[in-house]
């Protein structure tokens, strides 16, 4: 299984996607929720900013 997400990531112009993970607290509820997305590799830093 997880050779055939991997190979679905691969990007034919060379670029490679990260998937990242951002925590954050709800202000109506103060409940943690989670944010989920595929990034390119260079992008990971301005993610989290």
């Amino acid at each position: 299984m997880a050779k055939k997400t991997v190979a679905t990531l691969q990007n034919k112009d060379g670029r490679s996607y990260t998937k990242v993970i951002k925590m954050f607290k709800s202000p109506k509820t103060g409940a943690y929720a989670f944010e989920e997305k595929m990034v390119p590799a260079e992008q990971v830093k301005e993610f989290f900013k």
